[in-house]
């Protein structure tokens, strides 16, 4: 059983003032010079310092409540974050001033490998180091990028991106995927030995191919965003803003650009996206449509009590695709061994926007 859910994210800032320390936090540890701490703040100046992240959140929160109520479930939900207030250690102190013993643990993220996926079980352990003895027990939920309802979401956002372009424009546009780029090295160490590696590639490719069936497409791209770290260090390609170029190049006139990678509009999707990919687009002469992401859609919310039901009363998981997702699972089951572990140092340079 479980007194409680730990809804655990990634941190934005929430103005001016609070940009500069929030990227200290996403970057502390990892030699990122200040000049690029600055270039990067001057993409959440450019929206008032502020990443609409946390108040997303805060929407899906409210969602949540009221989907664990009518199915019958008595879990306040809490809310901490890695990078930014509420902090996940603060949060955690809180549960155990309240009672809490055991709680469940939802990331907002849907994937494997370091950053995805085991560094929000390091979140935990830190939480739980912070508090001490008294900390409650926290065990996080599975990973759900083939979720029925969340590839549902996905595709109903793209065929709404769709009716976004003149009508002229709809006949031939390409879908395009993006997720976020991380080091092909991080990539080759996300999945366990036996699986093969290359998790998160894989279940990013995967969940595409189940949400362009859903929408109705036949064929489509999966493309890359929000690269960080020294040049010499590779990552996963191309590039969004790369590919638009050679979509051009092949006379491609109107483009629709899916989030697949991405639970809410953080500060990655409306800079990398709503503002380079669509000025670059602009600049081709290119009709372009960017798909909503799902947390704010009411499945999200329900998806999320499913996977609560799955995980208190050995329920069914409910998943479509043939890639394997791991995370505690309804046998209490954690990541397999040599899952998502932690990559070499030099690829451990992450973007520092979200």
């Amino acid at each position: 059983m479980a007194d409680a859910l730990l809804l655990l994210s990634f941190g934005g800032p929430e103005g001016p003032e609070d940009v500069l320390p929030f990227l200290e936090n996403v970057t502390r540890g990892r030699g990122v010079p200040p000049e690029r701490l600055a270039e990067v703040a001057e993409h959440y100046l450019h929206f008032g310092g502020v990443s609409p992240i946390n108040a997303l959140n805060r929407q899906i929160i409210t969602a949540l409540e009221a989907d664990l109520a009518d199915a019958g479930l008595d879990l306040p939900v809490y809310f901490g974050n890695r990078n930014w207030h509420p902090m996940v250690e603060d949060t955690v102190a809180t549960m155990t001033a309240d009672g809490v013993r055991s709680a469940l643990v939802f990331p907002t993220s849907a994937w494997g490998g370091y950053s995805g996926c085991r560094q929000y079980d390091e979140d935990i352990a830190r939480a739980r180091a912070a508090v001490g003895e008294r900390a409650p027990e926290l065990v996080k939920l599975r990973q759900y990028f083939d979720h029925p309802l969340l590839i549902a979401s996905f595709a109903d956002a793209i065929t709404a991106a769709v009716q976004q372009l003149s009508a002229d424009h709809r006949e031939g546009a390409r879908l395009v995927f993006t997720a976020h780029s991380i080091p092909v090295a991080a990539d080759n160490v996300a999945g366990p030995p036996a699986d093969g590696g290359r998790l998160y590639s894989r279940q990013v490719a995967e969940a595409a191919r189940l949400c362009a069936a859903a929408a109705g497409f036949a064929e489509y791209d999966v493309v890359w965003q929000s690269r960080s770290g020294p040049p010499q260090v590779p990552w996963l390609e191309p590039d969004i803003v790369d590919h638009l170029d050679v979509l051009h190049g092949k006379g491609i006139e109107s483009v629709v650009v899916c989030p697949v990678g991405f639970v809410s509009d953080h500060l990655e999707v409306i800079w990398d996206l709503d503002n380079e990919a669509a000025t670059r687009a602009g600049e081709l002469g290119m009709a372009f449509a960017r798909a909503a992401t799902p947390g704010t859609d009411p499945r999200f919310s329900r998806m999320i009590v499913e996977l609560i039901q799955e995980r208190l009363s050995a329920g069914e998981v409910r998943e479509l695709g043939e890639v394997p997702g791991y995370g505690c699972t309804v046998d209490g089951a954690l990541c397999a061994p040599g899952c998502c572990e932690l990559p070499p140092r030099p690829a451990r340079a992450v973007s520092t926007t979200a």
